[in-house]
């Protein structure tokens, strides 16, 4: 999964900095359900826009994979440059507790944000979210759980 060779299959999208794609649920627009690829791809976008518009930067890259009903989501790079520079200046442990604390609670603030754009793209209440940062790598992951797995689209053969 990390590296896209594994066996799950995912989107994995650059990080951009003008994506301005909206999100739509199948249900809510009376369309058909989305492909997975559509609802991973949506979920790139709106996690790539969030963290720029929230935490002042987008990710190196993103990687999403819908498995049953949970959204994983790997950012790479999303360390500021100054969490950077707070990281190495610090004494370890506690400039990573005090980066973690600062990430966390500002996860937790744009939690409904979050919520919504994840629901408008799967057209499935979250259950549940849980996210960690790496200090050391600057890669963050993003698990949401949903009440049930979304109504999928088969892809069309091209």
């Amino acid at each position: 999964m990390a590296n896209g060779k594994g066996s799950l299959t995912g989107s994995r999208r650059p990080a951009q900095r003008e994506s301005r794609v909206r999100v739509e649920s199948a249900e809510s627009t009376k369309s058909p359900a989305m492909t997975k690829g559509e609802i991973e791809a949506a979920i790139c976008d709106g996690m790539t826009r969030f963290e720029q518009e929230f935490m002042g930067r987008g990710p190196k890259s993103i990687f999403t994979h819908l498995i049953g009903d949970m959204v994983v989501i790997r950012l790479t790079g999303v360390l500021t440059a100054a969490e950077q520079h707070l990281v190495k200046s610090a004494p370890a442990e506690k400039g990573r507790d005090l980066l973690k604390q600062v990430r966390t609670h500002l996860i937790e603030l744009a939690r409904p944000m979050m919520e919504e754009m994840v629901e408008q793209a799967t057209g499935v209440e979250v259950s549940s979210l849980h996210h960690d940062i790496s200090t050391v790598s600057g890669e963050e992951i993003v698990i949401f759980t949903l009440v049930r797995t979304p109504r999928l689209r088969e892809a069309r053969n091209k």
